[in-house]
């Protein structure tokens, strides 16, 4: 009987931050530059991101094994279908009820803000389940971090904008392409990790087909292109949205060192651990700079 834990840990709560960022930043992006912050709106906006984030995890779960993607060759934390813990028939239909969750978290929204909040969220329902499952897994293509860097990123941030002030805004295309890069970080390391069971089990990441070389460099100017994308704040008079996240770059760069010397393995968990903290902290860091 799958305890609580089990649940929680196929939920995968250290990924949630890709779910987090965008909502916050773009929130605080559309208070400050649209002029309007609802809470209540932010919250089903973050409740319902999160369920989707959630949804994606536990689909992943299940279809990476009954597609044979997770062997007992997996160097990442356990998943929970693959050790037997929980069947991938449960772990699916938990994927189906908390895309239910989300759908209803999104009804105030849609309520508030219309059509365009249909057109960005009847995609992402999909994607969640074609991540890794129906005829074309964008994650066994080589197109994860296409997916990431586009609904993690510049839709989720400019759509949390738009919730807020009903406004599309240069600027949410802007930290969409800063939130968004450093969450497909963790995408890449993750698949730079997995590199060699990947190739063995037929999965097509960027890193299987390019190489390794290629994801370092990848990695490489995600973090570059975030932190550099930020002289936008600066030329339009925000300059303290891109002092304060610089803070965090030495923790970008101090990832990078450790990526170009150290060979894809388990250390790259903690590798993991640190692109996700740097992801939380250039949110943080980006949000504080919009409050007066």
């Amino acid at each position: 009987m799958p305890s609580l834990s089990d649940w929680i840990q196929a939920a995968r709560p250290k990924t949630l931050g890709a779910a987090v960022a965008p909502v916050i930043v773009g929130s605080f992006i559309g208070w400050r530059i649209g002029g309007q912050m609802s809470w209540p709106l932010m919250g089903y906006t973050l409740g319902s991101c999160m369920a989707l984030q959630i949804a994606t995890n536990w689909f992943n779960d299940a279809l990476d094994f009954k597609q044979g993607k997770d062997t007992a060759a997996r160097l990442g934390p356990r998943r929970v279908t693959a050790a037997g813990v929980i069947s991938a028939e449960s772990v699916m239909l938990a994927g189906f009820l908390m895309l239910g969750v989300a759908i209803a978290l999104s009804i105030p929204l849609i309520v508030a803000r219309g059509l365009p909040i249909l057109i960005i969220g009847i995609p992402s329902l999909y994607f969640c389940y074609g991540y890794t499952g129906g005829p074309a897994p964008l994650a066994y293509r080589g197109l994860g971090e296409l997916f990431v860097i586009l609904f993690f990123g510049f839709i989720a941030v400019t759509g949390s904008a738009f919730i807020q002030c009903g406004e599309w805004l240069v600027g949410g295309l802007v930290a969409g392409l800063q939130i968004g890069c450093l969450s497909t970080v963790l995408i890449a390391v993750n698949n730079l990790r997995d590199v060699d069971e990947d190739r063995s089990t037929g999965k097509r990441t960027l890193a299987v087909r390019l190489g390794n070389s290629f994801a370092r460099i990848e990695i490489t100017l995600l973090i570059l292109v975030a932190y550099g994308s930020g002289f936008y704040w600066w030329e339009t008079g925000f300059d303290r949205a891109f002092t304060l996240p610089m803070t965090v770059l030495p923790l970008g760069l101090f990832l990078l060192l450790r990526l170009w010397t150290t060979p894809p393995g388990p250390a790259y968990n903690r590798l993991l651990a640190i692109a996700g903290a740097q992801l939380l902290l250039f949110a943080g860091m980006l949000c504080a700079a919009f409050v007066p």
